[in-house]
């Protein structure tokens, strides 16, 4: 199961942040006040404002091997990630307003643990909306809706709805997705713009195409960035289908901490990672 955010927190709870994040605030925008300016000094001795990433996307997985080491059924480890504000929208609020983004990543499930994790976002997106409008955040989901509960897909839409015009986070849900998916289905909706000679061949470059893939916002005046870091929990080293093309130069972290029991202190480490890459974007220097 994938998710993605853009800015401050989230939570599966989704977001009423758990303790262990509460420790860190968000870097103040420009001519932010003298409150929020004070709550960057929060921000830890071991990160640089200036050179925080602006979209992070995470793979949130060990739910299952969290609960199977403990003996217990692998609906324990997702409720545990939720209940510990890590399924899906608890990291912590750094960098600068609608700079954040984080995404969680699809997964081959059993039938009984698929039908655990729809019940737990449809009832984690309800519960979350207050807070969501109360905290700035703005819901997105992507994904194969056709293949979500009709319930979910209802929910989903209207907190999306109601949070439409929130500013200071973007989150983003990937519930059902596939990164190869997402490229064939860009194709497919160029190539019928091609055929109701609405756009030529010669014309589609990589912002065309970008544009049709399912994390192009709705406001083409509004670029999201493509993620800058992305966080692999449990010991994985690999992709797993997840924001193939968005990923093209993201830098990569791995842990093997497993994602109940991602906290602070994980997420600093990546952080001040991403800090000390040299960041070239395929460029020799």
């Amino acid at each position: 199961m994938p998710l993605s955010s853009h800015s401050p927190t989230a939570t599966c709870q989704l977001l009423a942040p758990s303790r262990r994040w509460r420790l860190l605030t968000p870097c103040p925008r420009a001519g932010a006040t003298p409150a929020a300016e004070a709550s960057a000094l929060l921000l830890p001795g071991a990160l640089r404002a200036e050179s925080l990433p602006r979209h992070v996307a995470v793979v949130m997985d060990g739910n299952a091997r969290w609960a199977r080491a403990r003996g217990l059924p692998s609906a324990a480890g997702h409720d545990r990630a939720a209940r510990a504000g890590g399924d899906g929208a608890a990291l912590p609020r750094l960098g600068r307003p609608r700079a954040h983004r984080l995404r969680l990543l699809p997964r081959e499930l059993e039938p009984v643990e698929v039908e655990f994790l729809m019940g737990l976002f449809e009832r984690v997106i309800h519960e979350s909306v207050a807070e969501f409008l109360r905290e700035g955040i703005r819901l997105r989901v992507i994904g194969d809706s056709s293949r979500l509960p009709v319930s979910l897909q209802r929910i989903a839409r209207e907190a999306e709805a109601a949070t439409r015009n929130n500013s200071q986070l973007d989150l983003t849900l990937a519930i059902s997705y596939s990164g190869r998916r997402d490229i064939v289905q860009a194709c497919r909706s160029l190539a019928q713009k091609v055929h109701d000679k609405v756009l030529r061949p010669e014309d589609i470059d990589e912002s065309l195409f970008a544009a049709e893939l399912e994390t192009s916002p709705a406001n083409e005046h509004e670029l999201l960035p493509y993620p800058d870091l992305l966080i692999r929990t449990s010991g994985e080293l690999r992709l797993s289908n997840f924001l193939l093309w968005q990923s093209a130069y993201s830098e990569l972290f791995f842990t093997d901490t497993l994602w109940p029991d991602f906290g602070e202190d994980d997420y600093l480490e990546a952080l001040v990672s991403f800090q000390n890459r040299d960041r070239r974007f395929g460029v020799r220097k």
